[in-house]
This record gives structure tokens, sequence and C-alpha cells, in this order.
């Protein structure tokens, strides 16, 4: 049979990470035992309470039917409470917050409710590749908007300003950034909240990273007058290390609320309610929880940071999240050389910034999550080639 694909998949390639993990098994099944430094999902547990949840909750008869499309209400509550505590932000459990089966799915949701044929979306450049990959979907036109270390990794809104947006409908932004790990200041949410308003463009908010070796998590919300111009998606997969669990949240104008449930719930049937239950313990644990994580990865940081020196890369030590991200030497080609390079020679992936935009080209990036053994062997297997 010759069925073709829709026309908004023409453009859409295979996320890069499928198509390199296929890549890395097959070296792995012929001997290589490939170490991945690449993907962000983290290698610790969730907090043993947490687990205990799950589990007591899965053992009950009750807990197994459809839920409500609009999530639990001891986890939007807890959801709420996280915001307060954290974040300073004071939202309504019952209309300011829809639980989600992973924040990506958000990205997805979002761009689908709003965009379409003849609509245009700001992207940064570099930035997370399912927002180019989400807004391709809807058959929108995404308009890059290009970040640079020497302003921080932050939107130019004046160069913005100046650009036609009388088609541009929303505006994708991500601090804690990634991949570049820029923190974003107080004073850029009030400008792009600003900017948002002027211009009639919703702006949409990806927090998934601001607990990683950050002590001052931020919320776009934090500005007044935000919810009447923003949505914010947040995660636990980084922050509780559950990332394969796939809770995330957006919070929003109710109106924004109703609008994406109207998409939503014609995609799913609620999150299994166990796992929910156990995500709210997730919320509602110590800051400590936080800091020792944070220990952790502090020290991994240290072994990644060593190896981009033997890359002879150059980084920004303050930089924030799950990740390093480093630029490549001058007389290196580019950034996919150097990479194939340390795959094939001493059998470490570590991610090309180019598949997060051009603007990555010359940049790298490690993941923290692998253990400080498994970094010590990257480290002496690079040394070999270096």
């Amino acid at each position: 049979m010759d069925i073709k694909v829709a026309n908004r998949l023409l453009a859409t390639e295979e996320y890069y990470f499928s198509k390199k993990l296929r890549e890395i098994d097959a070296m792995n099944k012929s001997g290589a035992q490939v170490i991945n430094l690449g993907i962000g999902s983290p290698d610790l547990p969730p907090h043993p309470d947490v687990i205990k949840v799950l589990n007591e909750e899965s053992a009950k008869a009750t807990t197994h039917g459809y839920q409500s499309y609009k999530g639990s209400p001891v986890l939007r509550q807890a959801m709420a409470d996280w915001y307060a505590r954290y974040y300073h932000v004071q939202l309504d459990a019952e209309r300011d917050i829809l639980p989600l089966i992973g924040s990506k799915e958000g990205i997805v949701h979002i761009c689908m409710t709003y965009l379409q044929a003849g609509d245009e979306a700001l992207v940064p450049n570099p930035g997370y590749p399912a927002y180019t990959s989400a807004v391709r979907l809807t058959e929108a036109t995404i308009v890059p908007y290009e970040l640079c270390a020497e302003n921080q990794w932050l939107p130019d809104l004046e160069a913005l300003e100046k650009r036609d947006l009388s088609k541009v409908k929303l505006m994708w932004i991500n601090y804690p950034h990634m991949p570049t790990g820029a923190l974003a200041t107080y004073d850029l949410f009030e400008r792009v909240i600003a900017f948002g308003r002027k211009h009639n463009i919703l702006i949409c908010h990806d927090n998934p990273y601001s607990f990683i070796l950050n002590d001052k998590p931020m919320s776009i919300f934090s500005v007044p007058g935000a919810m009447d111009v923003a949505i914010e998606l947040n995660s636990l997969s980084k922050s509780s290390n559950m990332a394969g669990w796939r809770v995330g949240m957006l919070v929003a104008h109710p109106d924004r609320i109703a609008e994406i449930m109207r998409f939503k719930s014609n995609m799913d049937s609620g999150m299994f309610l166990p796992l929910q239950l156990a995500a709210a313990v997730a919320l509602q644990l110590e800051a400590t929880w936080y800091t020792q994580l944070n220990e952790e990865y502090g020290i991994r940081r240290k072994k990644v940071e060593a190896i981009m020196d033997l890359l002879g890369c150059t980084y920004d030590p303050q930089q924030v999240g799950l990740f390093v991200w480093a630029r490549i030497p001058d007389d290196a080609t580019d950034c996919y050389a150097v990479t194939d390079d340390v795959l094939d020679k001493a059998h470490v992936f570590i991610t090309p910034g180019g598949i997060f935009g051009s603007s990555g080209n010359r940049y790298i990036r490690i993941s923290l999550c692998a253990k400080t053994e498994v970094l010590d062997q990257a480290i002496e297997r690079i040394k070999t080639i270096r």
C-alpha cells in the first residue's frame, strides 16, 4: 500500500535523540559500551515517600478507573501550595492549574490550541527542539529569535520590536534556559510581559529547570498582570527525579485553561490516580530534598567541567540546570565534528549544540545525569584521545 503521511509531517523529522540512541544501541551490540552523557534523564530515584505512596495507592481496588480531565484536587492543591512556597505565587488550585502527562505534552497542547496555518510563533535559537516541532505540526510559521552569549542568552526585545509582529500569536521562552543554563531576571520577565501585552502575543514560559543548581527559583507569574498574558509549564521530571512518571503542570488564566482543555480532553483520559497522589507527596517534600539533590549535581558538574577542559571548550561556571553548555575551540570544524570524534574514538556520547538551532553550532552540551564513577570513566577515555 502507498499511504502517504500528512503534509504536516513532511518537514518534521524524528527526534534527534531517538535516532542517536538507535546508533548507540548498535554500537553497544558490537561491544563498544558507549557512555551516554547526552540526555537529561535523571538517574537518581524519587524520594522513598513518593514511591511508598505509589505502591500503597496502587494496591487499592478503588484507584484504577478513569480520572478527571483536570486532575485530582489533591494534586492541584499540592501544585498550588508548591508555587506559593517556592515561587511566592498565589494560585487558585481549582481554576489556574491543569496537570499534564509531562510538560512536553503541554507544549503540543498549547500550539495545537492556538496556532494554525498563517499564524507565526517566536521560537528561541538555540532552544528546546520540541518548540519548533510542535509549531511545525500546527502548520504555523516558525520565526526564530536569536540568543547569544554576549546578551547572556536573553531575548533582544528591542530587536524583535523592529520586526513585523502582526502575525505572531505566541512566543516561547524558557528560563533557566535549556540548553545554555542561563538565568532570567525579574526585569526580563517584566519586559517580556509588557512586550506580549503590547503586541497581543501569548507568552509561553517553559520552566522545568528552576530548582537544579539554582537557589532562587522564579516563575513568570511573579510579575503583576502576567496571568493575563502568559502561560507557564512546569514539571516534576528534573526537580523530583520523576522523568518517566510523566507529571507536569500548566498554569494559566482560567480562560486559557478552558481553551486548552478543549484540545487536551480529546487526547487523553486523565493520569493514573496513584501516580497523581504520589506526585502530590513529591511536591510537599522539605527544601532539604532540593539541597541534597543539588549537592550531588554540584559534584558531578565539576567532573563535567573537567571533560570540557580536556576538550578545550570554554563555559560559564555560573550556568544552572541539568547540563553544562560550552563553546568548542575556534579551530574545531563544528559541534558535530567534535561530538562524532568523541563518540567514535572514546565511545562517549555528548550532545552537539546545533540540534538546538543554528546559534548552537559552536557549542556542545553534557548532561549531569550520570554517576561520578561513570563521569570518571568518561574522563579517562577522553584523555586517551586528547
